[in-house]
């Protein structure tokens, strides 16, 4: 396909070269063993292909949402200044679109196909078909009106973002669950599922503070909801275990005297905090079942806080809300 003859104008007109397809020997060298300065890909948004894997990761994953090809080389200048923004601006929206790279040096078939003479360059896939593009490293704003046009009708991708978020989060990469909630976020401001996760995702990193502030852009109409009063409860034990002591003095307190409810309480605060959940579980009901009136009935009200934070389907919670109903009952 000739230059003239290629389709994909975009919504800027004619797309214009600014890198010819010939290497080094096309143009002056860049410096440079690859693309510079780009961030770690979004899990499932962000992916290198192949002329093998083309038809899978554009073709196919373009039936499901739109898909941009971003066509670059090594030597290629303007690449490293437009491929971070593309990344970026895909990070942004959240799941509603898929970036795949493809390295023209090393796969030369596919561009030649699609009759690209010069990059970088970028094609739109939809429903398995080329439908839009550009050339040259456009500003940020202009690719953001790109992606913002392309993805317009294409359905409410929240709930993928969201499931792409628990997803890094699962596989470690906190940074970037917190950029896609965020991302969500900067679509549906009161979006209560993200709002709890990024602030839960924020309190674990050691920012209580802005975890709290991320707390207080939930709707009022909406603060009662489960997910932010786990959170809530979250921060609220953190900030009472802080200062109890240390769990071996406790224990050996425990070990000389079993009857020492406070020291049994202050330790099941620690042990929850450690994660061990289920240990914590059973000091509280050790001193339901040998006093159920301390503190002013303080061990029971504790595991209810508990079970909040823990969540309702938690096993920990299902064990130990079994066993206190039939103290409680029997």
């Amino acid at each position: 396909m000739s230059n003239h003859d290629n389709p994909y104008g975009g919504a800027g007109g004619q797309m214009t070269a600014n890198v010819s397809f010939g290497g080094p020997g096309g143009g002056e060298p860049q410096s440079g063993d690859g693309l510079m300065g780009t961030a770690p890909a979004a899990s499932g948004l962000i992916k290198d292909t192949s002329t093998a894997s083309f038809a899978a990761d554009v073709i196919q994953e373009s039936r499901h949402q739109p898909v941009l090809v971003d066509f670059w080389a090594p030597w290629c200048g303007p690449c490293k200044q437009l491929t971070p923004a593309l990344e970026k601006v895909v990070r942004e929206a959240g799941g509603g679109v898929k970036l795949v790279k493809l390295n023209i040096d090393e796969h030369p078939a596919i561009p030649g196909q699609l009759g690209i003479q010069s990059i970088p360059a970028v094609i739109a896939f939809k429903d398995g078909q080329p439908v839009d593009g550009f050339m040259g490293a456009v500003p940020e704003s202009q690719i953001r009106d790109f992606v913002k046009k392309l993805s317009a009708g294409g359905g409410n991708r929240v709930e993928e973002a969201m499931a792409a978020a628990a997803e890094a989060r699962e596989a470690g990469d906190q940074q970037m669950a917190v950029q896609i909630y965020s991302a969500i976020l900067q679509q549906e401001p009161e979006h209560v599922e993200a709002l709890a996760a990024l602030a839960d995702l924020l309190f674990e990193a050691g920012q209580a503070d802005e975890a709290r502030a991320v707390l207080e852009r939930v709707p009022d109409a909406k603060k009662d909801a489960a997910s932010v009063a786990a959170v809530r409860a979250k921060m609220a034990l953190a900030e009472q275990v802080a200062g109890l002591g240390d769990p071996a003095a406790l224990q050996r307190r425990l070990d000389a005297d079993p009857a020492d409810h406070q020291a049994r309480f202050d330790l099941a605060l620690i042990r929850n905090a450690e994660g061990k959940r289920e240990e914590a579980a059973e000091h509280l009901l050790a001193i339901v079942r040998a006093d159920r009136s301390w503190n002013d009935d303080a061990a029971r009200t504790k595991l209810l806080e508990l079970f909040d934070a823990w969540g309702m389907s938690d096993p920990a919670t299902l064990s130990a809300r079994r066993k206190l109903s039939s103290l409680l009952f029997s």
